[in-house]
């Protein structure tokens, strides 16, 4: 029951998701550091070309890049820019859609995804599970899916 100011700054589901976010927060400042320090990406980028590095071939539309990473399409737009300026990703005409158009990796940037992957997998390693004991680990990764989903399932459809 929270009736004061106190029992909202102590509630223990207020803290919990608290903690989330804080841990979340912070851990996005270190592995996005880390990656536009080694790869000269932000981990917005990245998270796009991990996105078009699963869609393969033929690639993905805009609306589609943007649903997946909860962005405006205007905000995908910006990304998808950026990256086609650096040469790490190309746009195409879409083979049924006349107007429509397909967004897929380079080499380039198929070499980038990969490098920054590695060094991303080692950061994860490092600040995301090394903290954790061994026999949560899994159990976290398979719970936070979980969360992942359900939030992105109850997302109103972006414009």
């Amino acid at each position: 029951m929270i009736e004061t100011p106190q029992d909202a700054a102590a509630n223990p589901l207020v803290l919990a998701f608290g903690r989330l976010q804080g841990a979340a927060n912070r851990l996005e400042y270190l592995l996005g550091r880390a990656l536009e320090r080694e790869c000269g990406i932000t981990h917005l980028e990245f998270e796009v070309l991990l996105i078009l590095g699963r869609a393969g071939t033929p690639g993905m539309s805009m609306r589609a890049i943007s649903q997946e990473q909860v962005l405006t399409t205007g905000g995908a737009t910006r990304v998808i820019d950026r990256l086609e300026r650096e040469g790490l990703v190309a746009r195409a005409a879409h083979p049924t859609d006349r107007r429509g158009r397909l967004v897929t990796l380079t080499p380039a940037g198929e070499e980038k995804l990969v490098q920054a992957a590695k060094l991303h997998v080692e950061n994860i390693k490092r600040h995301f599970l090394e903290p954790l004991p061994q026999d949560h680990r899994e159990r976290f990764a398979e719970d936070l899916r979980l969360l992942s989903h359900a939030a992105r399932d109850a997302l109103p459809p972006l414009k």
